[in-house]
């Protein structure tokens, strides 16, 4: 009797064991139907060819932006492995990518720039700045390539000096796509200007100091002026001439950075507040008033000197005469000047 109900629960785990194991080996071959299916048909991506492969290193090497978004635009069915497609990808995926991740991200270094256009039809200069985030970044051919694009373009825009304006200009926009998927750092335009000439014969010139490359007009501090024979009927100097001269006096407004053209363009607060420094310094003089008026007055001279720039001692010129005599021994006038650095 005990072997008959021991055979009997035998045969039950045996039964038992058998459905487990056919459960398992059903579930097992399901899980790995399921692990091995294609991935579902709503992403399709193109297959990573030995030629896509090429396609993927070109693309690394012309854009510069990292080889797994390069995969991903080669990859992308609606580009096909087609490198212009796929250059066009990054800029619209990579770009706007990188700028949400990047934007508010602090941007103090960088470069500034300057292009001139003395053409028949249009005289005109043009003084920009970009920055980015680190000093070593702004040191890349990339982001130099970037700074001259954006002074060529202001050119377009005049004295608008919109700079959102200049933003929307296709060339401007692929020249920051590209650099932002290169360079992956915050990069903005931060100041565009313009100086058009005023007078039929002004000639313009520039400087740009500290320049990263120098077939590139990019660097850490830039000037432009423009300047007009005193006497048109008796011009003494060619342009070449004059724009050598607009040249040296670029540089030394990059030296010494003055702040207003003429004492005229001194804003009348900023001269009140100068001389009542001066007359508090003189209080216990004990000199009557007008007699201290008049030595504020004198002393004025002197703060003039040193925000003026017609008024400061010309740098490059031999014996610093001032700049307003400097140039009017040249027979030249200053009509206007701009300058922007990055410190």
């Amino acid at each position: 009797m005990f072997n008959n109900h021991a055979t009997r629960i035998l045969r039950t785990v045996t039964s038992h064991h058998s459905l487990a194991k056919q459960s398992f080996l059903f579930n097992s071959k399901t899980t790995t139907k399921k692990a091995l299916s294609p991935l579902s048909s709503s992403f399709h991506t193109t297959p990573i060819t030995p030629s896509n492969a090429k396609l993927i290193q070109q693309l690394r090497k012309t854009t510069g932006a990292p080889m797994v978004e390069c995969k991903k635009a080669i990859s992308d069915p609606e580009v096909n492995g087609d490198f212009d497609k796929a250059t066009e990808w990054l800029r619209k995926h990579g770009s706007a990518k990188m700028s949400s991740k990047l934007a508010g991200r602090d941007a103090s270094e960088g470069l500034v720039g300057i292009c001139i256009s003395a053409s028949s039809e249009k005289n005109v200069a043009s003084i920009v700045r970009v920055n980015s985030e680190t000093d070593f970044a702004s040191r890349s051919p990339d982001f130099s390539t970037l700074v001259e694009t954006v002074a060529g373009a202001t050119l377009k825009i005049g004295s608008s000096n919109d700079i959102e304006e200049l933003k929307t200009l296709p060339d401007v926009q692929k020249a920051l796509d590209d650099a932002i998927i290169a360079i992956r750092e915050n990069l903005q335009i931060t100041s565009a200007s313009t100086i058009t000439a005023s007078k039929p014969n002004s000639v313009l010139a520039g400087y740009v100091h500290g320049k990263i490359f120098g077939d590139k007009l990019a660097g850490t501090a830039a000037a432009i002026v423009e300047l007009a024979p005193i006497n048109s009927d008796k011009e003494t100097k060619t342009n070449e001439e004059i724009v050598e001269i607009g040249k040296k006096l670029a540089m030394h407004i990059v030296a010494a950075k003055p702040e207003y053209m003429t004492p005229k363009d001194v804003p009348e607060d900023i001269i009140q507040k100068e001389k009542e420094i001066l007359m508090e310094q003189m209080a216990d003089s004990g000199k009557p008033v007008e007699i201290l008026e008049k030595i504020v007055t004198g002393r004025l001279g002197k703060f003039y000197q040193g925000v003026c720039l017609v008024e400061q001692s010309h740098m490059l010129e031999d014996g610093n005469p001032k700049v307003s005599k400097a140039l009017k021994g040249h027979g030249l006038e200053l009509v206007a000047y701009k300058s922007i650095s990055i410190q």
